[in-house]
């Protein structure tokens, strides 16, 4: 039943060329060259990931626009199940999807990303060694890297009465907390600290594992305020918690927001991740989504980028054009000691990830198996009610057909 209930909720969620030469070619005063192709591709990214013209800053989609004619699409998703999930029951033509590095994995395995002809994407060249050939894309065929990051803790100055250098993992299971803990919406990430305090590898395939992971977060649960994604911008910039977990990129928005909010990468450990550029499977616009990938790997138009986002570029010639204040903080770009004391998620065998699906809906609901009927049984009817619909409708054309014959 548990197994059903993670693939129904998964649906749920899903419910709710030679078109770049001009741009290749395009003058150093910035007039189009391009005609409008009449092309509009989508992209499909996450919150708060791109620079769009807000506060003066460079809107890159519509510089794209003028540059190339192409016309861009841009909507968001929250996590990288989400984006999992939409694109299995094809709910809707993406051309560009950002990724990050253990879905992309899977999605190759999955046979969901489309190759890419890296002679439409000759700014490739300007990705750092070290990020290319990655594990979740050995031979850089299906991705290109877009930042890249590490997972800390944000904390109220205000409200956390212990110094920085003190502050650990273990701070957000502290009861003196309650109520004012923000924790991940997402499993990977939220389970990935559970495995930090248990000393555990976060693409480990013991079961047993995993169990003792989720009891921990399931101990952890009667303290937390709420489970949130993009919603941390505005809880923690309005003083509303104290601590919340999230990506080191997200201090530029969150630090400048609120001054008595720091951020601390804790000593035990943590996640490195890397976020890429792909196609999915079936694009309809696959060179003018590489037209689009390659623009987004251009100096000037990364460096736009990465000063407004706030997160870690794999391009050196990127971070050597940053403020100094950026491309020296160690929140971005973190020592080498730190770095060493990472770990990178990778792809799990499908029995691990069902049972990860199942282990986090007991998180969240408490662990109650009264809660997880329920939500089974309203999911239940929903599908019964479209299914009645839909029969409805094919019958109704039916006797419509069968009324014309006659």
């Amino acid at each position: 039943m548990k197994k059903l209930l993670s693939l129904i909720l998964m649906l749920c969620c899903a419910c709710s060329g030679l078109v770049f030469t001009a741009y290749a070619e395009a003058d150093k005063e910035g007039q189009t060259l391009a005609s409008s192709t009449g092309v509009t591709i989508n992209v499909y990214n996450w919150g708060e990931y791109i620079s769009d013209g807000t506060d003066d800053t460079l809107d890159v989609n519509e510089e794209f626009t003028r540059r190339t004619g192409i016309k861009v699409n841009y909507t968001t998703f929250a996590t990288n199940e989400e984006l999992f999930a939409k694109l299995s029951i094809g709910g809707s033509d993406y051309d560009v999807i950002i990724p990050s590095d253990y879905m992309i994995a899977k999605l190759i395995r999955n046979n969901m990303l489309e190759k890419l002809n890296f002679d439409n994407i000759p700014n490739f060249s300007l990705i750092d060694e070290k990020f290319r050939n990655p594990q979740y894309d050995p031979e850089n065929a299906y991705s290109v890297p877009y930042t890249w990051g590490t997972v800390g803790i944000f904390y109220n100055k205000n409200l956390v009465d212990i110094s920085e250098e003190e502050i650990g993992w273990d701070i957000l299971w502290d009861p003196k907390y309650a109520g004012q803990i923000l924790m991940f919406d997402n499993s990977r990430d939220a389970f990935g600290i559970s495995q930090v305090r248990l000393g555990q590898n976060f693409n480990t395939t013991e079961p047993a594992d995993w169990y003792a992971a989720a009891d921990d977060l399931m101990k952890q649960k009667p303290l937390v305020q709420s489970y949130v994604m993009d919603q941390i911008f505005n809880k923690m910039g309005n003083n509303e918690a104290a601590l919340a977990p999230y990506y080191a990129g997200d201090a530029a928005i969150i630090l400048e927001d609120n001054e008595d909010v720091g951020f601390v990468i804790p000593k035990e450990g943590t996640n490195l991740f890397v976020d890429a550029l792909c196609i999915p499977k079936g694009s309809k616009h696959k060179a003018e989504a590489e037209a689009y990938i390659n623009f987004m790997c251009d100096v000037e138009i990364a460096t736009a980028n990465i000063e407004y986002i706030g997160y870690s570029t794999p391009e050196t010639a990127v971070r050597e054009n940053l403020d100094p204040e950026i491309a020296e903080n160690p929140i971005f770009y973190p020592s080498e000691e730190i770095l060493a004391n990472t770990q990178v998620f990778t792809d799990l065998p499908d029995d691990i990830n069902l049972l990860l699906d199942d282990l986090w809906v007991q998180v969240k609901t408490g662990g109650s198996d009264d809660t997880i009927l329920l939500v089974v049984v309203l999911v239940g009817f929903a599908l019964l009610y479209v299914g009645v619909l839909v029969y409805k409708k094919t019958k109704d054309r039916r006797e419509q057909r069968a009324a014309r014959k006659k």
